[in-house]
C-alpha cells in the first residue's frame, strides 16, 4: 500500500525480533484484521484463512455476534475470579454438560491447561483407590502440549529432550495398536491419554476397535479413558464431539481451540465419578471461566452443536476431500480426514508449499515435515473450497 505501511511492517518485525521470546517461527507478513474466511496485512493483502488460527477462529474472522458478545458482557463484568458464582460460567457449564456425556467442568485457559487438569483429576483418583495406581499412558503422534505434564505422554522427542525429566510414570505406545496398548495397561493404570483424531500427528483417524477396546480396557483395571478433543472438538469433525463417531464415551474430555471463539479457554469435562474425588482447593485458575469468554464460549456452543452447522462441516469436508483427490497426481500420496480437518500428505516436505501459499493468498498449516493440515473455519464455502484447489494446484505445479 505504500512506504509507511511497508515500514510499519518492518517496525512490528523489528520490535518483534527484539522483545517476544523466539519460541515461533513467525510468517514474514503482519495481520492487521479479517472478516469471515479472509485475513489482511498491513499492505493491504488478502489471506484465505484455511488454518482458523489452529482450529480456533471456528466462525471466521470477526464474527458480529462474538463481537456484541464480547462488548455486552465487558461493559457490565469483565473479571470477578473464580471465588464468586458469575452467571456467564454457571449457564456455560450446563450447556457443556447437557451436550456431552459429562456431570461436571473443570475451566482453565489453554488445551495444555486442560490436559493438566486432566492428569491432576486422573492421578488422584487412582490413588482413591491405592497408592500406587499413577501410571498414565498416551500413544505415538500424540500431541496434548509443552507444559511439563502434558509433554511427558507427547510423544516428540525434540520437544521433550531440552526439558528432561519430565513427570514419571507416564508411558507410550503405538496410536491404533490396542494389543500394544493392552500390554501397557493394567493395574497400576489410573488414566489412558488419546486424540480420536490426532491433528498435530498428521490427521489420524482413530479405528472405533481401537477406541472400544481403550474403553474395555480402562472398564476393566478401573483407569479413565481421556479424550483430548481440543483440536477435534467443538462441530470440527461434523459432529459435535469427536467421541461421537465411534460410539464410545471417555471419563474425561479436554478441550480449548474454538472453545473461546478466539479467546483463550480451555475446560476438562468429567463424569461425577471422577469429579467426586476432588476436594475445594485441589486445583485452581485465577482467570479460568471468566465473565467475557465464558459468554464468548456460550456463542460459539450454540452455533457450532446447530444440526444445520453440523450437515455443513460434514458436506464440506467432503467436497474438499473430492476435490483434493481429484488433484492426486500433483505429489500428493494420501487424503484423510473427518469434517473440516483434513490431512494432504506430499511426496515431498511441505515447508515450501505452505510458504508459496502466501504468496498465492492462502494460509495453511503443517502436521508434520510431509503432511500439509486444512482447518479452515466452520463456516468455509464452495466458493472458497474451489478458490483453495485453483491456488493449491497451481501453487502445487509452480
Amino acid at each position: 500500500m505504500g512506504i509507511s505501511t511497508m515500514a510499519a511492517a518492518e517496525d512490528i518485525k523489528t520490535k518483534d525480533a527484539e522483545h517476544v521470546l523466539g519460541t515461533y517461527a513467525r510468517a514474514p507478513f503482519v495481520l492487521t484484521h479479517g472478516s469471515g474466511m479472509t485475513v489482511y496485512d498491513t499492505e493491504g493483502r488478502s489471506y484465505l484463512d484455511f488454518s482458523a488460527g489452529i482450529a480456533v477462529n471456528a466462525l471466521g474472522h470477526a464474527d458480529p455476534e462474538i463481537a456484541a458478545a464480547i462488548r455486552t458482557q465487558a461493559e457490565t463484568l469483565i473479571h470477578a475470579c473464580n471465588l464468586y458464582h458469575t452467571v456467564p460460567q454457571a449457564e456455560l457449564a450446563t450447556e457443556l454438560c447437557e451436550l456431552s456425556f459429562a456431570d461436571k467442568v473443570f475451566f482453565c485457559n489453554s488445551g495444555a491447561e486442560a490436559n493438566e487438569a486432566a492428569i491432576k483429576l486422573a492421578r488422584k483418583y487412582g490413588r482413591s483407590i491405592h497408592p500406587g495406581k499413577t501410571q498414565v499412558v498416551a500413544f505415538t503422534g500424540g500431541f496434548h502440549g509443552r507444559t511439563i505434564g502434558a509433554l511427558a505422554i507427547t510423544a516428540r522427542e525434540k520437544y521433550q529432550a531440552p526439558f528432561r525429566p519430565l513427570m514419571g510414570d507416564a508411558h507410550l505406545a503405538p496410536f491404533d495398536d490396542l494389543d500394544a496398548a493392552a500390554s501397557l495397561i493394567g493395574p497400576e493404570t489410573c488414566a489412558v491419554f488419546v486424540e480420536p483424531v490426532q491433528g498435530e500427528g498428521g490427521i489420524h483417524i482413530a479405528s472405533p476397535e481401537f477406541l472400544k477396546g481403550l474403553r474395555r480396557l480402562c472398564d476393566r483395571f478401573n483407569a479413565l479413558l481421556v479424550f483430548d478433543e481440543i483440536q477435534c472438538g467443538l462441530g470440527r469433525t461434523g459432529k459435535l464431539w469427536a467421541y461421537q463417531h465411534f460410539d464410545v464415551e471417555p471419563d474425561v474430555m479436554t478441550l480449548a481451540k474454538a472453545l473461546g471463539g478466539g479467546l483463550p479457554m480451555g475446560a476438562a469435562l468429567m463424569t461425577d465419578r471422577v469429579a467426586k474425588v476432588i476436594e475445594v482447593g485441589d486445583h485452581g485458575s485465577t482467570f479460568a471461566g471468566g465473565p467475557v469468554v465464558s459468554q464468548v464460549a456460550r456463542v460459539v456452543l450454540r452455533r457450532v452443536s446447530d444440526p444445520d452447522m453440523l450437515a455443513h462441516v460434514t458436506a464440506m469436508g467432503d467436497l474438499l476431500v473430492k476435490r483434493l483427490t481429484e488433484i492426486r497426481s500433483l505429489h500428493i500420496k494420501a487424503v484423510r480426514g473427518l469434517g473440516l480437518m483434513i490431512g494432504i500428505e506430499m511426496d515431498r516436505e511441505v515447508k515450501s508449499l505452505i510458504e508459496a501459499g502466501y504468496q498465492n493468498g492462502v494460509i495453511l498449516l503443517n502436521a508434520g515435515p510431509k503432511v500439509l493440515r486444512l482447518l479452515p473455519p466452520l463456516i468455509v464455502g464452495k466458493g472458497e473450497i474451489e478458490q483453495l484447489i485453483e491456488i493449491l494446484t497451481r501453487t502445487i505445479r509452480d
